[in-house]
């Protein structure tokens, strides 16, 4: 399985800090011909979408579509600005074809400056994920200021909860992919 690991914003270190531990977690999860991969967009230099075919980019773009395209699970680390998610998220997401993420198993890790950014998630993101055919996870970690020291989580909660969505990330995703093989394996073909 390819795991792909996305920070969504160029500026995000409470959530590149939520990415860095999940994929600790994530890696003893896996098994070792799984695939890890992180991309931080603070790093890439993303054109921004102007309509043509997603294949017709170049450059880091190409790159990281590809690379989006080519896994099996997304995570995204999604900081909330002004109350929604941020602009260079939303321009890979302007990127991608509508089906990007069929067959693929997408879940996020979320930081907010208070609890009441958790609807971002829910009626932003949620519904542009079902757009693109996303099996979206139904719980996902979110982190608020207060269970941050700088950057750095000083929450035990909010670890326990990163622990554990590795497990479940895994499970579901494996599960999710094994009966697409059987559903796939049915046809005869």
């Amino acid at each position: 399985m390819k795991y792909l690991l996305l920070n969504g914003s160029i500026v995000g270190k409470k959530t590149r800090t939520m990415l860095d531990t999940f994929n600790v977690y994530l890696e003893n999860q896996v098994l070792d011909n799984d695939l890890i991969e992180l991309i931080d967009l603070r790093n890439q230099q993303i054109n921004f979408s102007d309509g043509r075919h997603w294949q017709d980019n170049q450059g880091d773009t190409l790159e990281v579509l590809q690379k989006i395209m080519a896994a099996d699970v997304i995570i995204l680390g999604v900081p909330t600005y002004q109350a929604s998610i941020p602009a260079p998220l939303k321009n890979i997401f302007d990127l991608l074809p509508e089906g990007a993420f069929y067959q693929k198993t997408v879940g996020f890790l979320v930081s907010a400056g208070t609890a009441k950014h958790f609807l971002v998630m829910e009626f932003q993101l949620k519904p542009i994920l079902s757009f693109m055919k996303a099996n979206t996870l139904s719980n996902y970690v979110f982190a608020q200021d207060s269970d941050f020291n700088g950057s750095k989580i000083d929450s035990d909660a909010i670890r326990m909860r990163l622990s554990s969505y590795a497990e479940d990330v895994k499970v579901t995703s494996e599960a999710y992919c094994n009966q697409i093989k059987k559903q796939d394996n049915s046809y005869g073909f």
